[in-house]
């Protein structure tokens, strides 16, 4: 794990619990991602900034790294093959890009007929799509920061409890111009987000000078 200082911070927002963020990301600029009080899920989006056709890839990026989880070093690639961003700071250890997001209609099929009014990271996604003249159409399988999500070689998985700390961060460094899309989830009817939906903050920072010569 790596907690190294990205740069000159020149924005920061604190997420409330259970909304979506989207901003985007230059070439060379960090997003870190703090999970404010611990145990917090972040799904995420990313698209190229002047071509959204290009997008985050999980099965790209799961393929080119062999691993089946994202962590310290990890490449963040588009359905393109180009590398988006990299996963450069880490202080929670392990991330997920295999679960998806949940939404209205995967928490009836799993929790019951009764939660499927509840808000969820899909509807999120396609409220701040929107803003970018996208719509549902352009969800794609997305990454889950800070989510416990074990592979068995069955290939079965769960979701477990959230494995960060509060402060825990994990820093994400942009290749390309890139739109990135956080959901902070609200799920209540798995431990991923330990019950209790609670908030993050995002900050961006420029990279040093000498790093970007």
């Amino acid at each position: 794990m790596s907690s190294t200082d990205p740069g000159t911070l020149v924005y920061a927002f604190d997420i409330a619990a259970e909304q979506p963020w989207s901003r985007v990301l230059k070439k060379g600029q960090t997003l870190r991602i703090i999970d404010s009080e611990g145990k917090q899920a972040v799904d995420a989006l990313m698209y190229v900034a002047d071509d959204t056709a290009e997008r985050y890839s999980a099965q790209d990026t799961l393929r080119v790294q062999g691993s089946a989880y994202l962590e310290l070093g990890t490449q963040l690639i588009s359905n393109r093959g180009r590398v988006m961003a990299r996963i450069t700071a880490d202080t929670c250890g392990r991330h997920d890009t295999s679960a998806g997001c949940c939404s209205c209609e995967s928490n009836a099929v799993r929790f019951g007929e009764a939660t499927r009014y509840q808000h969820a990271c899909r509807e999120n996604f396609i409220l701040e799509l929107s803003r970018h003249g996208l719509t549902k159409r352009d969800i794609v399988s997305n990454l889950n920061f800070f989510m416990n999500v074990p592979i068995e070689p069955t290939g079965n998985f769960t979701v477990l409890d959230g494995p960060s700390a509060p402060g825990n961060y994990v820093d994400v460094t942009a290749e390309l111009d890139v739109l990135f899309v956080i959901s902070n989830c609200p799920q209540v009817n798995n431990p991923c987000n330990g019950f209790d939906p609670t908030p993050i903050r995002v900050e961006i920072r420029e990279a040093a000078a000498a790093e970007m010569s």
